[in-house]
This record gives C-alpha cells, structure tokens and sequence, in this order.
C-alpha cells in the first residue's frame, strides 16, 4: 500500500502492547488513523476480563483503529507469559513480515499501590506484583519483539512511562514500588537507546501528561464529554489531555525521518506537541509536565493560561 499525506503510515506495522485502554488505546488508534496495521494486546477480552475488572476490551480498540483507517487485529496476551508473547511475535513475523513501530505500554498497577505508604508499610505482594506488570512484562516483549522489529532500519520502540526523566529525577512519585516502577521504563528507553542505535533503529521513553483515561473520569465521575465539571473539585485537572494527545505524538516521531536524533530521550505529549504542531482533540496543546513543576508544585491557583 503506498503512502499518502492523509496516511503517512499505510504499510507499516506497530504493536502495541498494552492496547486495552488509556494512553495505549489512544495510541494504537491514532496509529490507526495514519494507515498502520495495529496489533493490540492485553489481557482484557470480550471473553474474559483481567482482574481490574473493566468494560474495555482489545476488541473494541481493534475496531476503534480500523474505525480511524487503519487495520486492527487484536491479540490477547499476557506479557508476563515469555510464551505468549513469542506467539504473538511469530504471528506478526508470519503475518506481516515486518514490525516497525513497538509500543510498550504495559501497566495493570492501578489497584497495586498504596498513596504515600512507605516500603515498609506497603503491601509487599501488591509492591511486587506492580514491578512484574510494569517493568518485567516490558522486557519480555522487548527480548522477542526487538529481532523483527530489527529486520529494517528505522524501525521505533516507545516506552510509555509516567513522568519525563527530569521530572522523576526530583520529585518522590506515589510511594516507593509506583516510583520505582516509572523510573525503570525511563532507564529502559535510555538503554535500549544504546543496543538498537547501531542496527538502525530508535528507542525513547514517553509520557502523556495528566490523561483523562477511562479509569480517570470514572474517578471524577465524569465523562469525556463533560469532564470540566470536574474542575471545581480538582482545579489543576484543567491541564489534562485525551489519550489520544500522546498518540499523536506517537505518530509524529513514527513518521519522522529524522526521528534517531532523539534515541534514548525522554519526551513528553507537550513537548512533543511544541515540537511537531500537532495538538489534542480539541485543538489546545497542553503541556502538563511544564505546568506541574510551573504552577501546581509552585502552589500556584490553577491557571492554565500559556499552557494549553
């Protein structure tokens, strides 16, 4: 299929692990939306949910990326299952013959930790768990995806984190496992930048700012299209973003041809945002990684002026 400026990615291949909801569901889509195939993974199915227990399925995202104009093929998958994970793999090689874009977006910790609980005050099984979901399962796909992904140069890898590197750096994240967890991706990307540079391709470590994910408007009990009301509870959630923000940032470095001068970075959605022009579903650009450190760490009242 040849390219066009309306589908810049037709052609190509991404997988996106850790495509249920969220930042990962938000990226396949707008992968989907310049042409990619995508393959979806997680644990989530319209046949059984994992134990977060959610509506989402990798189903719905399949068609959520064919309904954008790509092709969605769901996967299900355990990451934590070096197995699977090398089935799921095999399938693509078979398939497609090709891999250019892996997104690791794994996760599954939102119910594992503990707000500002000390190491020793945390539930150690849950602490561990989250270190096997969110770091473990990263490179298990990384170890089998890397070789396809590796057949062709200018292949990307993109490690989806929570927080840039400057900002985890001084500041304490959650408690010790959620930090831990957010600063290892980070390492992951900066590594990976120095063993897939030689042969061609890129890796970076990304974040989405303040992400108004399923699981976020639940918890504020809004919906996307009401999120606002919100603001009088939470006024700094004025700076939030869609998922679907960090996944056009996704896609502006996937089709970027100089792309490998940003090898093992740290990015953020704003940042990128400034960077490529592209901004959110609603047409602002908001850089909240620039803002927390500017306007909430500061003890500033939410403002969002200059911003978004």
């Amino acid at each position: 299929m040849a390219q066009s400026p309306n589908k810049p990615l037709a052609g190509r291949v991404a997988l996106v692990a850790g495509a249920t909801r969220g930042a990962g569901r938000g990226i396949a889509v707008e992968l989907g939306a310049a042409g990619a195939t995508v393959y979806v993974t997680g644990r989530s199915t319209r046949a059984r949910r994992s134990e977060y227990d959610r509506p989402e399925t990798i189903e719905d995202t399949a068609d959520l990326v064919t309904e954008a104009g790509g092709h969605g093929i769901a996967v299900p998958t355990d990451h934590l299952d070096p197995t699977q994970v090398a089935v799921l793999v095999d399938r693509v090689a078979r398939e497609q013959d090709r891999l250019d874009v892996l997104v690791n977006d794994i996760w599954g910790g939102e119910h594992l930790f503990a707000w500002d609980s000390p190491v020793w005050e945390h539930d150690l099984d849950k602490g561990l768990r989250l270190l096997r979901l969110a770091v473990e399962t990263h490179a298990v796909t990384s170890h089998h995806a890397l070789p396809l992904l590796l057949r062709r140069p200018g292949g990307l890898v993109v490690e989806v984190t929570d927080g840039t590197d400057d900002y985890n750096r001084e500041h304490y994240r959650v408690s010790f496992f959620y930090d831990l967890a957010k600063t290892s991706v980070l390492r992951m990307a900066f590594a990976l930048g120095h063993e897939v540079g030689p042969h061609g391709a890129t890796a970076v470590a990304l974040t989405p700012g303040w992400l108004r994910s399923e699981i976020m408007l639940d918890h504020f009990g809004v919906r996307e299209d009401n999120w606002r009301d919100a603001l009088d509870r939470v006024p700094h959630f004025a700076i939030s973003e869609t998922p679907r923000y960090v996944g056009r940032a996704v896609t502006a470095l996937a089709t970027d041809p100089h792309v490998s001068r940003l090898n093992g970075k740290s990015l953020s959605s704003g940042g990128l945002a400034r960077e490529y022009g592209f901004t959110d579903l609603d047409g602002s650009r908001p850089d909240a990684w620039r803002y927390l450190v500017e306007v909430q760490d500061a003890g500033k009242p939410a403002d969002v002026t200059g911003y978004r």
